[in-house]
Protein backbone atom coordinates (compact mmCIF):
# COMPACT_ATOMS: atom_id res chain seq x y z
CA UNK A 1 0.00 0.00 0.00
CA UNK A 2 1.15 3.56 -0.75
CA UNK A 3 1.57 5.39 2.55
CA UNK A 4 2.79 8.86 3.47
CA UNK A 5 6.14 8.32 5.16
CA UNK A 6 7.75 9.80 8.27
CA UNK A 7 11.16 8.71 7.00
CA UNK A 8 13.14 11.91 6.53
CA UNK A 9 14.73 11.02 3.19
CA UNK A 10 11.60 9.99 1.31
CA UNK A 11 7.97 11.06 0.84
CA UNK A 12 5.90 7.87 0.59
CA UNK A 13 6.32 4.12 0.88
CA UNK A 14 5.12 1.45 -1.54
CA UNK A 15 5.08 -2.18 -0.41
CA UNK A 16 4.36 -4.71 -3.17
CA UNK A 17 6.19 -7.23 -0.92
CA UNK A 18 5.90 -7.65 2.85
CA UNK A 19 7.85 -9.80 5.28
CA UNK A 20 11.57 -10.53 5.61
CA UNK A 21 14.21 -12.51 7.50
CA UNK A 22 17.38 -11.37 9.25
CA UNK A 23 20.74 -11.54 7.45
CA UNK A 24 23.15 -9.38 9.48
CA UNK A 25 23.56 -7.40 12.73
CA UNK A 26 21.77 -4.41 11.23
CA UNK A 27 18.57 -6.48 11.27
CA UNK A 28 18.66 -7.19 15.02
CA UNK A 29 16.11 -4.54 16.01
CA UNK A 30 14.26 -4.24 12.71
CA UNK A 31 11.61 -1.51 12.88
CA UNK A 32 9.60 -3.22 10.12
CA UNK A 33 9.31 -6.40 12.18
CA UNK A 34 7.87 -4.46 15.12
CA UNK A 35 5.47 -2.59 12.86
CA UNK A 36 4.38 -5.81 11.12
CA UNK A 37 3.41 -7.36 14.47
CA UNK A 38 1.20 -4.36 15.18
CA UNK A 39 -0.38 -4.52 11.73
CA UNK A 40 -0.99 -8.26 12.13
CA UNK A 41 -2.72 -7.67 15.48
CA UNK A 42 -4.87 -5.00 13.84
CA UNK A 43 -5.90 -7.42 11.08
CA UNK A 44 -4.37 -5.33 8.28
CA UNK A 45 -4.47 -7.27 4.97
CA UNK A 46 -1.09 -8.62 3.90
CA UNK A 47 0.21 -9.27 7.41
CA UNK A 48 -1.89 -12.33 8.31
CA UNK A 49 1.21 -14.57 8.39
CA UNK A 50 3.37 -12.13 10.36
CA UNK A 51 6.75 -10.76 9.32
CA UNK A 52 8.93 -13.83 8.75
CA UNK A 53 6.70 -15.06 5.94
CA UNK A 54 7.61 -13.19 2.75
CA UNK A 55 4.51 -12.43 0.72
CA UNK A 56 4.20 -10.81 -2.71
CA UNK A 57 1.12 -8.64 -3.23
CA UNK A 58 0.35 -8.36 -6.96
CA UNK A 59 -2.71 -6.19 -6.33
CA UNK A 60 -0.38 -3.42 -5.13
CA UNK A 61 1.73 -3.33 -8.30
CA UNK A 62 -0.33 -0.61 -10.00
CA UNK A 63 -0.54 1.78 -7.03
CA UNK A 64 2.16 4.25 -8.18
CA UNK A 65 0.54 4.40 -11.63
CA UNK A 66 -2.66 5.61 -10.01
CA UNK A 67 -0.95 8.61 -8.38
CA UNK A 68 -0.44 11.53 -10.75
CA UNK A 69 1.54 13.78 -8.39
CA UNK A 70 5.29 13.27 -8.70
CA UNK A 71 6.40 11.42 -5.55
CA UNK A 72 9.62 10.12 -4.01
CA UNK A 73 8.85 6.49 -3.13
CA UNK A 74 10.76 4.19 -0.79
CA UNK A 75 10.07 0.73 -2.22
CA UNK A 76 9.41 -2.09 0.26
CA UNK A 77 9.94 -0.34 3.55
CA UNK A 78 8.38 -3.50 5.04
CA UNK A 79 10.52 -6.04 3.18
CA UNK A 80 13.53 -6.52 0.89
CA UNK A 81 12.75 -6.74 -2.82
CA UNK A 82 15.77 -9.00 -3.37
CA UNK A 83 14.93 -11.53 -0.66
CA UNK A 84 15.41 -15.10 -1.94
CA UNK A 85 11.69 -15.80 -1.60
CA UNK A 86 10.71 -13.07 -4.05
CA UNK A 87 10.65 -14.59 -7.57
CA UNK A 88 12.61 -12.91 -10.35
CA UNK A 89 9.38 -12.65 -12.33
CA UNK A 90 7.79 -10.55 -9.60
CA UNK A 91 10.86 -8.31 -9.28
CA UNK A 92 10.55 -7.81 -13.04
CA UNK A 93 6.98 -6.64 -12.57
CA UNK A 94 8.02 -4.17 -9.87
CA UNK A 95 10.68 -2.75 -12.18
CA UNK A 96 8.17 -2.54 -15.01
CA UNK A 97 5.87 -0.46 -12.81
CA UNK A 98 8.72 1.83 -11.74
CA UNK A 99 9.79 2.31 -15.33
CA UNK A 100 6.24 3.04 -16.49
CA UNK A 101 5.63 5.50 -13.64
CA UNK A 102 8.45 7.70 -14.91
CA UNK A 103 7.14 10.84 -13.18
CA UNK A 104 7.93 9.29 -9.79
CA UNK A 105 11.33 8.55 -8.26
CA UNK A 106 11.80 5.14 -6.62
CA UNK A 107 14.36 4.31 -3.93
CA UNK A 108 15.12 0.58 -3.70
CA UNK A 109 17.26 -0.49 -0.74
CA UNK A 110 18.56 -3.99 -0.05
CA UNK A 111 20.91 -6.01 2.12
CA UNK A 112 20.99 -8.71 -0.58
CA UNK A 113 23.58 -6.88 -2.66
CA UNK A 114 24.79 -9.90 -4.62
CA UNK A 115 21.31 -10.65 -5.90
CA UNK A 116 20.79 -6.98 -6.77
CA UNK A 117 23.97 -7.00 -8.86
CA UNK A 118 23.06 -10.28 -10.56
CA UNK A 119 19.49 -9.20 -11.33
CA UNK A 120 20.47 -5.85 -12.84
CA UNK A 121 23.42 -7.14 -14.89
CA UNK A 122 22.90 -6.27 -18.54
CA UNK A 123 19.70 -4.32 -17.86
CA UNK A 124 19.01 -0.68 -18.55
CA UNK A 125 17.91 0.99 -15.33
CA UNK A 126 15.81 4.16 -15.84
CA UNK A 127 17.10 7.29 -14.12
CA UNK A 128 14.02 7.47 -11.87
CA UNK A 129 15.05 4.24 -10.11
CA UNK A 130 17.67 4.74 -7.40
CA UNK A 131 19.35 1.58 -6.12
CA UNK A 132 21.07 1.28 -2.76
CA UNK A 133 22.48 -1.05 -0.12
CA UNK A 134 22.55 -0.99 3.68
CA UNK A 135 25.94 -0.59 5.38
CA UNK A 136 25.89 -1.10 9.14
CA UNK A 137 29.42 -2.34 9.85
CA UNK A 138 32.69 -3.40 8.23
CA UNK A 139 32.16 -7.15 8.03
CA UNK A 140 28.67 -7.30 6.52
CA UNK A 141 27.92 -3.82 5.26
CA UNK A 142 31.05 -2.47 3.58
CA UNK A 143 31.40 -5.43 1.14
CA UNK A 144 27.95 -4.61 -0.23
CA UNK A 145 29.34 -1.38 -1.66
CA UNK A 146 31.46 -3.28 -4.18
CA UNK A 147 28.38 -5.18 -5.35
CA UNK A 148 26.41 -1.94 -5.68
CA UNK A 149 29.09 -0.45 -7.91
CA UNK A 150 28.36 -3.22 -10.45
CA UNK A 151 24.77 -2.00 -10.79
CA UNK A 152 24.04 0.07 -13.92
CA UNK A 153 22.03 2.76 -12.13
CA UNK A 154 22.31 6.54 -12.53
CA UNK A 155 21.89 6.97 -8.77
CA UNK A 156 23.48 4.55 -6.32
CA UNK A 157 23.14 5.18 -2.61
CA UNK A 158 24.16 3.85 0.79
CA UNK A 159 21.92 3.68 3.85
CA UNK A 160 24.39 3.59 6.71
CA UNK A 161 21.75 2.87 9.33
CA UNK A 162 21.95 1.72 11.99
CA UNK A 163 25.61 2.72 12.07
CA UNK A 164 27.07 0.20 14.53
CA UNK A 165 30.80 0.93 14.36
CA UNK A 166 33.48 2.97 12.62
CA UNK A 167 33.29 1.69 9.03
CA UNK A 168 36.76 3.01 8.16
CA UNK A 169 37.88 4.51 4.87
CA UNK A 170 35.27 4.21 2.13
CA UNK A 171 35.80 4.33 -1.62
CA UNK A 172 32.71 6.24 -2.73
CA UNK A 173 33.53 6.44 -6.42
CA UNK A 174 30.30 5.74 -8.31
CA UNK A 175 28.13 6.44 -5.24
CA UNK A 176 25.91 9.52 -5.44
CA UNK A 177 24.30 9.66 -2.00
CA UNK A 178 24.99 8.50 1.57
CA UNK A 179 22.40 8.43 4.38
CA UNK A 180 23.57 7.97 7.98
CA UNK A 181 21.44 7.30 11.04
CA UNK A 182 21.46 5.81 14.51
CA UNK A 183 19.21 3.10 15.90
CA UNK A 184 16.00 3.79 17.78
CA UNK A 185 13.48 1.70 19.66
CA UNK A 186 13.83 -1.00 22.31
CA UNK A 187 17.37 -2.35 22.63
CA UNK A 188 18.87 0.37 20.43
CA UNK A 189 22.65 0.47 20.20
CA UNK A 190 24.48 3.83 20.55
CA UNK A 191 26.10 5.57 17.58
CA UNK A 192 29.32 7.46 18.30
CA UNK A 193 29.73 10.98 16.84
CA UNK A 194 33.24 10.20 15.57
CA UNK A 195 31.81 7.47 13.32
CA UNK A 196 29.36 9.90 11.76
CA UNK A 197 31.93 12.67 11.41
CA UNK A 198 34.27 10.34 9.55
CA UNK A 199 31.62 9.45 6.96
CA UNK A 200 30.46 13.05 6.52
CA UNK A 201 34.01 14.26 5.91
CA UNK A 202 34.68 11.46 3.46
CA UNK A 203 31.50 12.37 1.56
CA UNK A 204 32.57 16.01 1.46
CA UNK A 205 36.06 15.11 0.24
CA UNK A 206 34.69 12.77 -2.45
CA UNK A 207 31.83 15.12 -3.43
CA UNK A 208 29.03 12.76 -2.44
CA UNK A 209 25.71 14.07 -1.12
CA UNK A 210 25.36 13.43 2.63
CA UNK A 211 22.08 13.09 4.53
CA UNK A 212 22.09 12.79 8.32
CA UNK A 213 18.79 11.15 9.23
CA UNK A 214 18.85 10.98 13.03
CA UNK A 215 20.82 10.20 16.19
CA UNK A 216 18.19 7.67 17.23
CA UNK A 217 17.73 6.60 20.84
CA UNK A 218 21.10 7.99 21.97
CA UNK A 219 22.17 11.58 21.42
CA UNK A 220 25.60 12.85 20.45
CA UNK A 221 26.36 12.96 24.18
CA UNK A 222 25.56 9.27 24.59
CA UNK A 223 22.48 9.96 26.72
CA UNK A 224 19.33 7.97 25.98
CA UNK A 225 16.24 10.07 25.33
CA UNK A 226 13.48 10.32 22.74
CA UNK A 227 14.51 10.31 19.09
CA UNK A 228 12.86 13.70 18.62
CA UNK A 229 14.73 15.19 21.58
CA UNK A 230 18.06 13.95 20.22
CA UNK A 231 17.36 15.73 16.95
CA UNK A 232 19.28 15.66 13.69
CA UNK A 233 22.04 18.20 14.24
CA UNK A 234 25.58 17.18 13.43
CA UNK A 235 28.12 19.72 14.72
CA UNK A 236 25.35 22.31 14.77
CA UNK A 237 24.15 21.68 11.23
CA UNK A 238 21.33 19.67 9.67
CA UNK A 239 22.52 17.77 6.60
CA UNK A 240 19.70 17.25 4.10
CA UNK A 241 21.78 16.86 0.96
CA UNK A 242 20.26 14.97 -1.95
CA UNK A 243 21.83 13.62 -5.18
CA UNK A 244 22.68 16.45 -7.57
CA UNK A 245 20.15 15.37 -10.21
CA UNK A 246 17.34 14.60 -7.75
Amino acid sequence: MTTRSRIEWTESTWNPVVGCTKVSPGCKHCYAEVMARRLQAMGVPGYEAGFKKVKVLPHRLAEPLQRSKSTLYFVNSMSDLFHKDVPDAFIDQVFQTMSAAHWHTFQVLTKRAERLAAFTAGREIPANIWLGVSVENRRHGVPRIAQLKKVPAVTRFLSVEPLLEDVGELDLEGIQWVIVGGESGHGARPMHPAWVDSIQRQCEAQRVAFFFKQWGAFGADGVRRSKKANGRDLRGRVYDEMPAHA
